[in-house]
């Protein structure tokens, strides 16, 4: 007859977590998390990241930091319900409560990780996760950033009431901080990005409005300097010849400043979206004669022979 029988059994159990927990890794490095564009988005989507993996953390709350490092925010919650003494809205980090009983403060300013042990007898309630007993520990980690000594947020994972609290769970936990607060990294490089696009913009429209009111005021004093230059010209009659080169020299400077000035607002006008540029052909050889014209009186003056030969052009230039 059968004298007994053999049962062999292969545990693998931790094989099973260590796969479920790099599907937790896996779902948060996913491509809809890392386009977040806030900080307070990225904990959001975490969190509901999160939230369908309660074998592993029962509850998750996550804590902005405010850039004078002062408060705590609440930013990203799952496995438990917000504003309860567990899981307080805003936390100080100059002193620490008593009610809520985190390590907030010293796990900020330490840059630490901090276990809390008993949370039965530190909160009057306590989320139960998935198994019939509430977790009766959790860990509270720093979010890091890319500024030494300023910490970006705080984590607190609540650790499964069938799981020890072994080296494999904290690099586990550590993990996921990391990939967190590569995230709120991301969304916060987004808004500084965004804040410093807006400020260039704002800047390139006072730069408009700066052009348009100085051309605007050019303007008035070079039509009232134009008006006597234009009648000593336009009367001729007792002016000598070198007088009136030279009157015709500044008119034809003070013209010149004017389509400048004009330009300038034209400029303006096109930038702020209420003009469109014109290019007209151009006689090239007058226009450089023309040009080279304004500096024959510095010339007479230095003793110095000045000779434009411009050759014609068959086409002319835009």
């Amino acid at each position: 007859g059968i004298g007994g029988v053999l049962a062999t059994v292969h545990e693998i159990s931790e094989k099973v977590v260590s796969e479920r927990r790099i599907v937790v890794l896996r779902d948060l490095g996913s491509r809809a998390l890392a386009e977040e564009q806030t900080a307070e988005a990225a904990c959001a989507k975490t969190a509901e990241i999160l939230s369908k993996h309660d074998k592993d953390l029962p509850f998750v709350l996550m804590y902005l930091i405010d850039p004078h490092g002062s408060h705590a925010r609440l930013a990203g919650i799952a496995g438990v319900e917000p504003g309860q003494a567990i899981s307080p809205q805003v936390v100080s980090l100059h002193e620490e409560t008593r009610a809520p009983a985190w390590p907030l403060a010293q796990v900020a300013h330490t840059e630490q990780a901090q276990v809390v042990e008993g949370l039965q007898s530190r909160f009057t309630t306590v989320p139960q996760g998935p198994w019939s007993d509430p977790p009766h520990t959790a860990v509270v980690l720093p979010i890091l950033s890319n500024r030494p000594g300023k910490p970006a947020g705080l984590l607190v994972a609540g650790v499964s009431a069938r799981l020890t609290l072994d080296e494999q769970y904290r690099g586990f936990l550590e993990l996921l901080t990391v990939q967190v607060g590569t995230a709120i990294g991301n969304a916060r490089a987004y808004e500084e990005e965004k804040a410093r696009a807006e400020a260039l913009a704002e800047l390139d429209r006072a730069k408009t409005r700066f052009f348009a009111n100085v051309s605007h005021e050019f303007r008035t004093p070079l039509t009232l300097l134009l008006g006597p230059l234009e009648e000593a010209l336009a009367r001729g009659e007792g002016v000598p010849r070198e007088v009136h080169l030279e009157l015709d020299v500044a008119h034809r400077n003070a013209l010149r400043l004017l389509k400048l000035v004009n330009t300038l607002l034209e400029f303006s006008r096109v930038e702020a979206g209420r003009a469109e540029a014109v290019y007209e052909p151009l006689d090239l050889g007058k226009y450089t004669t023309e040009l080279i014209s304004s500096f024959k009186s510095a010339m007479d003056r230095a003793g110095i022979r000045m000779v434009v030969d411009t050759s014609a052009l068959d086409d002319r230039v835009y």
